[in-house]
């Protein structure tokens, strides 16, 4: 029996390899004896350096970006990174599809093995006339269709694959969060900095409206320089209302982040050693443009996606060749259930055969094209992803460079400014001739302008280099352990509680034996 089943699957093995043009028998044998093209990595468009490169405030030498944040020195941020990695439901979310791409190989897996298994049993009462009689039935059936074509291996495969783009696609999260993470708390941190010194400019406006007022009372001012006065303080309420709408909605957004409802944050942002704008290195560690296919896990979810789909080419191509079985039944019949398992009622079957779909008015050609234009499609987004990283980082280190030289320019703007207010101030009380109020309040709004400025410039030093760490892909190491924090960890966040009926198993519980370079560690859910 073995052997005509061998003898036959082989014979049907040749007959369609010499049938079909797909494969030839030696394309067949180098991809290990499944039928289609095998995966190959597709060029990536990359430039050889950056092109700041000869900038001496820009390292090409490789560092480990795992905790590139704690170049800031401050250890709320630090905090902060640590509790939304915890905590972060979107982070979850992604942690969750790790699972189900998990079960879903392991489904793809089983596919490999025989396909059909199962008992089936029966009692019937017959009559017929005025006879009637009993019949007991149990069968077993099995049936295995043999991956003579690679299939199921081929499906196995991209099942893999498709785990791996889940599992980078969790770092894809992780680094984004990280990044708006940093980049919410310098926002915030920014709009304290200008809030601050716009108040120090509406208490110079305030003392000047004072000071006018009394010299109207004295009739040695004209009632428009009080008009003007007044409008002015009042222009600078309006802005500072409109900061501090940029402070509170940048708080909640941060909140959203850290996986906890809208809170006030302005005691714990008090709480910090410094409530300055986080200053930032004067270099930054970009390594060379290559080192982004390796880390950007965007990039090598993208790279992943393409290798899955171009499995599925070989597995539409095996749609061309016969489906080879082995199938069998054992089965028992008897009139009585003492006689069911007895020699006599025993009867079985089992063979090869074979299914060839031979007219399929080109359903099967169109696939094959259908399953190649969808990877060609995703090889081309790959290589889109690569230019598009390439791109964030040359558009982070130019924000970072020129907004060092942009903030030195400002301070010294501002300072000089002060000292013009300052001087103007002092010629307009002393009544001197020619000092009117139209040329202080120029010299004033000129001066809001130029601190404000200057406020954000020393935040885009920052989120410039956020902006670069995030484009190279640093951050995801941290699931592989925590980063310790320079300065010592401040008390914790409020965590999140939720109901005690929904809290939710970790995740890492249902993650053994994770696969190389996968995802190590999920966060847990915060505890009560």
């Amino acid at each position: 029996m073995h052997r005509v089943a061998r003898s036959l699957a082989v014979g049907v093995a040749l007959t369609a390899l010499m049938l079909s043009g797909c494969t030839t028998l030696c394309e067949y044998v180098r991809n290990g004896f499944k039928i289609g093209p095998n995966y190959a990595t597709p060029p990536a468009p990359l430039a050889e350096d950056w092109i700041d490169a000869a900038d001496k405030r820009v390292r090409s030498d490789r560092d480990d970006l795992a905790g590139w944040w704690t170049v800031f020195n401050d250890p709320l941020l630090n905090q902060m990174m640590q509790t939304a990695y915890r905590q972060n439901l979107t982070l979850r979310q992604a942690g969750y599809r790790i699972l189900a791409a998990r079960a879903q190989l392991g489904i793809t897996t089983g596919q490999f093995f025989p396909q059909a298994q199962f008992a089936d049993g029966s009692f019937q009462r017959i009559a017929q006339g005025t006879t009637n009689s009993n019949q007991w039935n149990l069968n077993f059936t099995s049936a295995w269709e043999l991956d003579f074509w690679g299939r199921f291996r081929r499906a196995i495969i991209a099942a893999d694959d498709n785990l791996d783009a889940s599992v980078f696609d969790y770092d894809d999260v992780l680094v984004s969060l990280l990044g708006d993470v940093a980049s919410t708390y310098v926002q915030i941190r920014t709009a304290q900095e200008r809030i601050r010194l716009l108040e120090n400019i509406i208490g110079i406006q305030r003392d000047v409206l004072t000071f006018i007022e009394g010299q109207l009372k004295l009739g040695k001012v004209a009632e428009l320089d009080r008009a003007q006065a007044r409008s002015n303080l009042s222009q600078s309420m309006a802005q500072l209302n409109a900061l501090r709408i940029t402070l509170r909605t940048a708080q909640n957004q941060l909140c959203i982040l850290l996986g906890m409802p809208a809170t006030d944050l302005t005691n714990l942002l008090a709480s910090a050693p410094s409530t300055s704008i986080p200053i930032a290195p004067d270099d930054v560690v970009v390594g060379i443009p290559a080192d982004l296919l390796r880390r950007r896990p965007d990039v090598r979810r993208a790279e992943r996606l393409a290798a899955a789909q171009a499995e599925q080419i070989g597995i539409a191509e095996a749609d061309w060749y016969p489906a080879i079985s082995i199938s069998g039944n054992l089965g028992w019949r008897a009139a009585e259930l003492s006689q069911l398992f007895t020699p006599q009622s025993f009867n079985g079957r089992m063979g090869p055969s074979f299914q060839w779909n031979l007219l399929n008015y080109g359903r099967i050609v169109n696939n094959v094209r259908l399953q190649d234009a969808r990877f060609q499609e995703l090889v081309v987004a790959y290589q889109n992803l690569v230019l598009q990283a390439d791109l964030e980082v040359e558009n982070g280190i130019v924000t970072f460079l020129q907004a060092q030289d942009q903030a030195k320019n400002l301070a010294t703007s501002v300072d000089e400014a002060y000292i013009a207010l300052e001087v103007i101030v002092a010629q307009y009380q002393a009544g001197l001739a020619g000092v009117d109020f139209n040329r202080y309040a120029l010299i004033q709004q000129t001066l809001v302008q130029q601190q404000d400025g200057w406020a954000q410039s020393r935040g885009q030093i920052a989120q410039g280099l956020i902006a670069v760490y995030r484009a190279l892909g640093g951050g995801w190491q941290i699931k592989c352990g925590p980063v310790p924090d320079k300065q010592g960890i401040l008390s914790p966040l409020p965590p999140v509680k939720p109901e005690p009926a929904e809290e939710i198993a970790s995740p890492v519980e249902a993650l053994p034996n994770p696969p190389a370079e996968s995802l190590l560690e999920l966060p847990a859910p915060a505890a009560e």
